[in-house]
């Protein structure tokens, strides 16, 4: 199981200057990918409570008041790094322009290097659909036109595309990803449509540390099942998977985690630190001593 690391975006840690410098030393001390997520609007009376633990007192986490956009973010890491993989969990690729959204990806990956996996998710605040302009309705459909612009843009030249929500006329594309066919697309979600959507056309499953096993084993079948009956090979499916640590929560809590994520059968897990550390240095401090004691688990 490869072990990844959220970057610094939220919080106390979105001081762009440090993103640089935590990316060249996670990929020193031996993480395999970094990640980031999405999000847009922090409202005072959200409609939705965080389905991470949100309550009426505390609807979401006070990190989401301060958050850099991901892109940027991968964008400065992709740059610092020479062989880490850069990935996003999730990007909310319903508020996004598809074509835009594909120039956005695919610079990435050429700067990259071809090092990009592209996460995408619907998003659960629902306050922010209006705010970026986009209906909250028949969000899972433009996510499905998104996923068939990304692959027309990458898998042909020229290329053209005519959808509900999405239209492009015929028109050279010569800007290439590096990656054949395009970066690897994961996808985040829970819901039987989401799992279904995943086994049919994902490359893997974005999960959460915390959810029960009956349920993320049911839920991973569904994938199985869709892939097989797209005629793909479920087997080729990876799994992800977040791990957020809380106040409170030490370097010995996050490798007890690693250790249980190993155990599922994950192909990877990242960190994100953010929510329980108060510094950049503070979380890189935690990634050294994880790094320390996740080798004695092998």
């Amino acid at each position: 199981m490869k072990l990844g690391l959220a970057l610094p975006q939220l919080g106390a840690h979105s001081g762009a200057d440090q993103i640089a410098s935590f990316a060249r030393t996670s990929e020193q001390l031996g993480y395999a990918s970094l990640w980031v997520g999405d999000r847009v609007l922090a409202p005072v009376a959200p409609s939705d409570l965080y389905p991470g633990g949100g309550t009426p007192q505390r609807p979401y986490p006070p990190e989401f008041r301060s958050v850099l956009d991901p892109v940027v973010v991968l964008a400065a890491a992709a740059a610092s790094t020479t062989t880490v993989r850069l990935a996003s969990s999730t990007l909310n690729a319903p508020w996004h322009n598809a074509l835009l959204l594909a120039r956005s990806l695919t610079s990435l990956d050429r700067l990259s290097g071809g090092r990009l996996d592209v996460g995408f998710g619907i998003g659960w605040l629902s306050d922010e659909y209006p705010a970026t302009g986009t209906p909250w309705h028949h969000r899972g459909s433009r996510l499905d036109e998104i996923l068939d612009v990304l692959h027309e843009l990458w898998t042909h030249n020229p290329a053209e595309y005519h959808g509900t929500h999405f239209e492009l006329p015929l028109a050279h594309v010569d800007l290439r990803p590096v990656q054949p066919g395009g970066p690897p697309v994961l996808l985040g979600g829970w819901s039987p449509a989401a799992m279904t959507r995943i086994g049919r056309r994902a490359a893997g499953w974005l999960l959460i540390h915390g959810m029960p096993a009956d349920v993320t084993a049911q839920l991973w079948q569904t994938a199985r099942h869709a892939a097989e009956d797209a005629g793909r090979d479920p087997d080729l499916l990876r799994r992800e998977l977040r791990i957020n640590l809380h106040p409170g929560q030490d370097a010995r809590h996050a490798v007890d985690s690693v250790a249980q994520a190993r155990d599922s059968g994950v192909d990877g897990a990242f960190l994100d630190l953010q929510f329980a550390t108060s510094s950049v240095d503070d979380s890189l401090s935690i990634a050294a001593d994880v790094m320390s004691k996740a080798g004695a688990l092998d």
